[in-house]
């Protein structure tokens, strides 16, 4: 008995499953060798699944999302439009879009708005040959599902979009968008005149803030993903922003992955975890880059005073190279949201519907060593008023440390009442140690 005869004896459901198994491409062959097999071959829940395994699809889209008429066809396009690039990272890169679009729908709607269409492999071809690169295949993949986002800098509002976001402290203000193609181009020719280690390396500029006080470049030979620090300009310094073990190219690479898609995958993480998220800034909704989650966020609560802080690395303003044991290099951005329990304020027993903070204590540690010892009155120049059901009160300020680990606590000064009229005795509220870390990952 031939083996096409073989196949054609077996029960459906069998069939079903050896067609499950062997592959679209042998399904297609089978469908040759007779009715029966080309009905199992060509059966659209077969296909549904192949769509499913190898390019992430629950319905039959063709690569511009218009809806075919059946799977099949659906997977005959996505196998066609991306031949040139392995199934895995075909998966892996649309899985990531489809998970940052539905994250930003649900929460950052505007910065969803912003998301361009993917580029075509002609576009992505034309930005290689301009530049004289050629992308890692990990970022080929991700433009080809998003060319980045819009970034028209004149639109006031849209500079607080960027989908890895930012921070403010003083009159720093930076918001990371990830650039499309023709602002990759742009971009790099226009910082690379003042960059002299552009013209040594393989790098182009992949996402920025769109003031470009913070660079983001990729390289393209070995595939890491870099952040600009001050002396950027002067000494070249550049920071990995992923760690080098997870940067994997070439033919022996177990798992083909770049820094871009390694760091936009964990960011996309943290999102979804909660770690970090939007508020408002400027009027503006935006991605705050403070953590909001533990152990990266500590909390301490004090006779009903809530006290949440967090700090986050500054790259672009951090000198990590600079000589000297007592050189300030890691300059850290540190949030502190303070807020009152609905009862209210505890204090001996009593209860009180409003305390006002009169000023506060830092102790700062480099390593183990105490480098600032801190009091003052208010923060920022405010004495919070605080009510039950409020907001919480926010403020950014920074330090800078020599070395790190370091890490910041402290206390705050409070009254029950009103500072122009106290109802009780003055009181210490508690900020519980919080760290100053150099991240493994730099956003």
């Amino acid at each position: 008995m031939s083996t096409n005869g073989g196949l054609d004896g077996l029960e459906g459901l069998v069939l079903e499953m050896i067609v499950n198994r062997i592959g679209p491409k042998s399904a297609a062959a089978l469908a040759c060798a007779s009715t029966r097999l080309r009905s199992a071959a060509s059966d659209d829940t077969v296909w549904s699944r192949f769509c499913a395994d190898h390019f992430d699809l629950s319905e039959p889209v063709d690569p511009d999302g218009n809806h075919l008429a059946s799977f099949k066809e659906a997977y005959t396009a996505w196998a066609e439009s991306f031949k040139m690039y392995p199934l895995e990272l075909v998966k892996r890169a649309r899985s990531f879009w489809t998970a940052m679009r539905n994250w930003l729908a649900a929460n950052f709607p505007e910065a969803l708005n912003t998301l361009n269409r993917g580029a075509s492999e002609n576009q992505i071809k034309i930005t290689e040959r301009t530049l004289g690169i050629s992308f890692p295949l990990p970022t080929r993949v991700l433009y080809r599902f998003c060319n980045g986002q819009l970034t028209d800098s004149e639109t006031k509002w849209l500079t607080n979009y960027g989908i890895i976001g930012g921070y403010e402290l003083y009159n720093h203000f930076v918001n990371v968008h990830l650039l499309p193609l023709k602002q990759v181009v742009m971009t790099t020719r226009h910082v690379s005149g003042d960059l002299d280690f552009m013209a040594k390396m393989n790098v182009v500029t992949v996402a920025t803030s769109l003031n470009l006080r913070k660079l983001f470049f990729l390289d393209c030979n070995r595939g890491q993903l870099y952040v600009g620090t001050q002396n950027m300009a002067t000494d070249g310094e550049l920071m990995p922003c992923v760690p080098e073990s997870l940067v994997k190219l070439g033919d022996g690479a177990d798992m083909l992955q770049d820094g871009l898609m390694v760091w936009l995958e964990e960011h996309l993480r943290r999102l979804q975890s909660g770690v970090i998220g939007t508020r408002v800034l400027r009027k503006y909704p935006s991605i705050s880059l403070f953590p909001e989650a533990p152990p990266l966020c500590s909390t301490a609560v004090t006779n009903g005073v809530k006290v949440r802080a967090s700090a986050v690395f500054i790259p672009e303003c951090s000198n990590p190279g600079a000589e000297g044991p007592d050189t300030d290099r890691y300059l850290f951005a540190y949030s502190i949201r303070i807020s009152l329990l609905p009862q209210g304020c505890m204090l001996d027993g009593a209860y009180y519907s409003s305390c006002q903070l009169r000023s506060r204590h830092w102790i700062i540690r480099s390593k183990e060593n105490i480098v600032d010892d801190v009091r003052g009155e208010a923060v920022i120049g405010n004495y919070p008023l605080l009510l039950p059901g409020m907001d919480e009160f926010v403020y950014e300020s920074c330090t800078t440390i020599p070395a790190v680990p370091g890490s910041i606590e402290g206390s705050f000064t409070f009254v029950p009442g009103r500072l122009s009229k106290p109802e009780g005795r003055e009181f210490e509220v508690r900020v519980a140690l919080f760290m100053l870390e150099e991240p493994r990952y730099i956003f």
